[in-house]
């Protein structure tokens, strides 16, 4: 392996149903029609040097999952965004491509932005429920995990929880429908709290719940920056010439 390539790609529309694993089928048979020259690791049974961070739940989309490819020979990242992006079924989006410095891609993943969707949902019940969960200390909530049956708290994973807009449309839908939009700042923690985490907390705090299944988005993921709270660009680093 002579070089490793970051790659950021958007998991939009019927896609976000599709799981990880096919997910990664995917990217496998794209990268081999693209021609991409992707190193193998050794052994009995060789396989592609393509590893995945962070990636969302299946039923989620995304705008920012990344994956990171090792290749034999030395690629141009925009030649390679353009041809793996064709390679790839609509609905799998390749965003952006980066030559890896120094560092390790997954530890830069510290927070997600979380857009949710809530059609049919009372406005003032949003905004007394998040009114509840921000002035919590602890809201605790439990989950079957591959571990088990874990309690862990929701309220110190998130940074920031808002209601944004009050109504809206929902995509794909041929009538208009009022739309409650929640945005989070959450933290990666393990165990990892997800949305719907938070959306049970919101049960526990002030009995809210979505009257249909939330529309979940994740917008972005990265370093989260001190000073404003949100995820930076983790290609940031890679762009300017490695960690600092």
């Amino acid at each position: 392996m002579v070089q490793r390539l970051r790659v950021r790609y958007a998991k939009r529309g019927r896609l976000r149903f599709t799981s990880h694993r096919d997910i990664s089928r995917a990217v496998e048979r794209a990268v081999r029609r693209a021609g991409v020259p992707v190193a193998y690791s050794a052994g009995f049974s060789p396989h592609p040097k393509i590893s995945y961070a962070g990636a969302a739940p299946t039923g989620v989309a995304s705008e920012a999952e990344y994956l990171e490819i090792g290749v034999s020979r030395p690629c141009d990242p925009r030649r390679l965004r353009a041809e793996l992006d064709a390679s790839l079924p609509p609905g799998l989006d390749v965003l952006d491509v980066v030559e890896a410095q120094t560092g390790n891609l997954a530890d830069r993943l510290e927070g997600s932005v979380w857009e949710l969707r809530l059609p049919g949902a009372d406005p003032a019940a949003v905004e007394h429920a998040v009114r509840e969960f921000s002035a919590a200390d602890r809201v605790e909530v439990e989950r079957l995990t591959k571990k088990g049956m874990r309690r862990f708290d929701t309220r110190q994973a998130v940074c920031a929880l808002a209601v944004v807009n009050g109504t809206g449309t929902i995509a794909g839908q041929e009538t208009v429908q009022p739309c409650v939009i929640l945005r989070m700042v959450v933290r990666h923690e393990t165990p990892a709290v997800r949305p719907d985490d938070v959306l049970m907390g919101l049960r526990l705090v002030a009995g809210f719940a979505p009257p249909s299944p939330p529309e979940v988005t994740r917008l972005a993921q990265g370093p989260l920056d001190a000073a404003t709270g949100e995820p930076a660009d983790p290609f940031d680093l890679d762009r300017a010439g490695g960690d600092r």
